[in-house]
């Protein structure tokens, strides 16, 4: 990451820049060990899961994605072996890539609360390390938006080639243009459908009533960039506002993403979702493939980017028109995916009309 250009975080109105911690990847992360010391083995409260009673003792069960499951085993199963000695436990995991649950079963009520709390400590951290999957998206793929975004990259190509970092490799693909609203980490089938279930939730209970059942005319013009100097800009992106100067397009925005956070399949990240189009971004030009939905810092932050001099660009574009875009739909889509249209596959949405 170059120090002199951290992400930035708005917040309250406010622009602060985000100073990032780089993480040293070990050959085998996944052997971590996230176990609580012996003095934590006291029976904490298990309002969250239920731990059932047997004839031999005490059971919980917890649905962990099989992806996850090595965190819990650790080194030649040094962690599972660990958990079971400190709690008194027997911990029961799948087969590697067989979806099921993993059963902790003991003697005394206490070790299976105290090992289910450590497991999912240990989920809780490795989750957060994990790459996003999907996010939740508004498609800007119309044809017509299409059509001037590759007059824009024309005409910017034409008159600002000469500036310092501009190529045509810093454009979006214009099949791929969106709106991203949040990133989940959905790691099997089950957690995929729990979004789609949830999107379908958030249109009964307060979308309709946002949206009156209609799609949301959006206007898309001019570009902006995201960090704080325009002559080293790594994102630009267009912006997009309602056509009859509403804030319903941020309403539906904003809610989606409280009742994903809420619902624990996505982490908060702003105080409220920043709308934007991202049409050029240095991180496509050291790897056309990675096609990045949002902002937001992930591993591919800390890749070395090129920057490139915007101002001209911003001074010759500031007003460029884009069109007019009907919105009809948010979308569970799928990252480094592509339907028939070039768009990203579609895992669920929920559409307003």
């Amino acid at each position: 990451m170059d120090v002199l250009r951290p992400p930035l975080v708005r917040i309250g109105g406010r622009v602060y820049r985000k100073n990032l911690i780089q993480e040293q990847v070990l050959p085998h992360e996944e052997e971590e060990d996230f176990y609580a010391g012996p003095g934590d083995c006291a029976d904490e409260p298990c309002d969250a899961f239920v731990v059932e009673e047997t004839e031999r003792g005490f059971q919980c069960r917890v649905e962990v994605p099989s992806p996850l499951y090595k965190y819990i085993i650790g080194k030649k199963g040094e962690t599972k072996k660990r958990l079971e000695t400190e709690t008194r436990t027997s911990i029961s995991i799948p087969k590697p890539g067989v979806e099921g649950e993993i059963v902790i079963t003991g003697q005394h009520r206490s070790g299976v609360v105290s090992a289910r709390t450590r497991i999912d400590v240990l989920l809780d951290s490795f989750r957060k390390k994990q790459p996003f999957t999907h996010f939740l998206s508004f498609a800007l793929n119309q044809p017509a938006i299409q059509e001037k975004f590759l007059q824009f990259k024309e005409e910017v190509l034409e008159k600002c080639s000469k500036d310092h970092g501009v190529s045509s490799s810093l454009f979006q693909n214009p099949a791929k243009l969106h709106l991203t609203l949040g990133t989940l980490v959905l790691l099997n089938e089950q957690e995929i459908q729990k979004a789609c279930d949830l999107l379908q939730r958030c249109k009964e209970d307060f979308v309709d009533q946002i949206t009156g059942g209609q799609p949301l005319t959006v206007e898309v013009a001019g570009v902006e960039y995201m960090n704080d100097d325009p002559a080293m800009t790594d994102i630009l992106y267009a912006k997009v506002h309602m056509k009859d100067g509403s804030d319903r397009l941020q309403m539906v925005a904003d809610q989606l993403v409280e009742r994903f956070v809420a619902s624990g399949l996505m982490l908060k990240e702003w105080d409220r979702v920043k709308l934007h189009a991202t049409v050029m971004n240095t991180l496509f030009r050291k790897d056309p493939t990675e096609e990045r939905n949002n902002t937001m810092t992930g591993k591919s932050s800390f890749k070395e980017r090129e920057s490139f001099n915007g101002q001209n660009i911003l001074k010759l574009f500031e007003n460029f028109y884009f069109g007019e875009v009907q919105l009809d739909s948010v979308r569970l889509s799928q990252r480094f995916s592509s339907d028939a249209s070039g768009y990203y596959a579609t895992s669920g949405q929920l559409c307003f009309s």
